[in-house]
């Protein structure tokens, strides 16, 4: 019988007499993923040869992670008979890296454990220092007279709503003690930018004339608490990127953005709910020509990769515990460390290309946009594609039945359906008798209607055999 390959999160020893290694390898898991197993018995490709096994086999493994892993774990060891063989299992786990084995740090890399680097351990010992005073569950220089109570009030009934919160709000400072939120009357950090009316924290939003960061067509910002913020930057997003119009068997099944929007606000969740506080950065959108960046001033954990996040391979990394327990009884965000994972499961449902970004200061969330846009010079709002890249939506056959300046006018459609005919003009640089001439032509071909009034209405583009 073969017990399967080796993981980050187990490991094989073909007996006792290897126990020096084992021990490197329990440190460098637990300092990766925080738990994981180990085999006595079986070899590295998962052949069961099985070992000796008594009472005092049991207590040398004990005794010796006791005295060499720090700090100190209590591992569960026990024998286990697999394929009629005498093993010994190790299982460990453990939420206080660094771990040291005779007082040198590791990390699991696939079936490997590496030596650290200093870098690496500096950043563990940082993020250690962080778990034990934490920055969301400080003492703030607000008070309760500074709550936004609408905010809060609207915060509970989405929590009760939810089925997360059972008890009902009863008044401000009932609520904030139930969530566990004040001390000496003082808001705890996690109030402060989530329900006060002074939160001092901003959001930077612009949009970048091209795929550089060079010229601005706009550039906005917002400060208010972290829900109102996320609502801001979704906005933002929503009225800059395109929205395609989707067709089927004749009929229009609706309108669908160029990236998808529940990616969008899992991001800016996300970016702040990981956030890196105190460092004097802004969290940020930034809109290119191609691409869409959500950037977070926090770094990533070292020793881990995005993708075994989106696996579910390591253990959720919490920079801000109670800040996140609080956005997860909202529903705001789900589980930690799952929100990865839910950004690439939206892009891929979409068949967006994605990218998530390490910075030396921050992280970013990259969502792609269609190649071939075009985008006004002055506010830098899309208006529409190049003839070969019109939209996905609209077949070849299609577009081949217009001329091209009959396809701007459709692009500008397809970007904004209730654009006037004087900022169509304006868009294309012509007059607005030109465009009046251009709409009644398509009409004309059935290729557009009219739905409403001529001042309130707007254009539908036709999708027709």
């Amino acid at each position: 019988m073969n017990f399967g390959s080796e993981t980050e999160m187990l490991e094989y020893k073909r007996s006792t007499s290897e126990l020096e290694d084992a021990l490197v390898d329990i440190s460098a898991i637990l300092n990766k993923h925080g738990a994981g197993e180990l085999y006595f018995g079986i070899r590295p490709d998962g052949e069961i040869i099985g070992q000796q096994v008594s009472e005092a086999t049991l207590r040398k493994v004990s005794q010796a992670v006791g005295n060499h892993i720090k700090p100190v774990i209590y591992p569960a060891i026990e024998q286990v008979v697999i394929d009629d063989k005498p093993c010994v299992r190790v299982r460990f786990e453990g939420g206080n890296p660094p771990y040291y084995c005779r007082g040198k740090a590791y990390m699991r890399v696939a079936d490997e454990s590496l030596s650290m680097s200093p870098e690496e351990l500096e950043s563990s010992i940082k993020r250690k220092l962080e778990a034990e005073n934490p920055w969301d569950s400080a003492i703030s220089d607000l008070t309760v007279a500074d709550v936004d109570e609408a905010a809060l009030q609207d915060y509970l009934k989405k929590a009760n709503d939810a089925g997360r919160i059972e008890w009902k709000y009863a008044g401000v400072e009932d609520a904030l003690s139930r969530l566990k939120l004040l001390s000496g009357g003082k808001l705890l950090n996690t109030a402060k930018v989530m329900f006060s009316t002074n939160p001092r924290l901003e959001l930077i939003m612009a949009t970048f004339a091209s795929e550089e960061r060079l010229t601005f067509l706009n550039i906005d910002n917002s400060v208010d608490t972290i829900i109102k913020l996320v609502d801001a930057g979704e906005l933002y997003v929503k009225k800059a990127i395109q929205w395609r119009l989707e067709f089927g068997n004749g009929m229009k099944r609706g309108e669908v953005p160029e990236v998808p929007m529940a990616a969008v606000r899992e991001a800016l969740l996300n970016s702040f709910a990981h956030r890196l506080w105190g460092n004097g950065q802004n969290n940020e959108i930034a809109i290119y020509k191609d691409r869409v960046e959500i950037y977070n001033p926090g770094t990533f954990p070292e020793g881990v990769s995005p993708e075994d996040f989106i696996n579910g391979t390591v253990q959720p990394v919490q920079r801000n515990p109670l800040l996140a327990q609080i956005m997860y009884y909202s529903k705001d965000i789900e589980h930690f460390g799952t929100g990865l994972k839910r950004i690439h499961d939206a892009c891929t449902e979409a068949d967006v290309r994605y990218e998530f970004r390490r910075g030396k200061m921050g992280f970013s969330v990259v969502l792609y946009r269609p190649k071939g846009l075009i985008l006004d010079r002055v506010t830098g709002k899309v208006m529409g594609r190049d003839k070969g890249t019109f939209s996905e939506s609209f077949t070849e056959d299609f577009t081949e039945r217009f001329t091209e300046k009959e396809l701007q006018v459709l692009a500008l459609i397809a970007s904004d359906a209730s654009m006037t005919s004087e900022e169509m003009a304006s868009a294309l640089g012509v007059t607005r008798r030109t465009i009046a001439n251009r709409l009644k032509a398509l009409k004309d071909l059935n290729a557009i209607e009219r739905v409403g009034s001529d001042t309130k209405g707007s254009w539908h583009i036709v999708n027709f055999e």
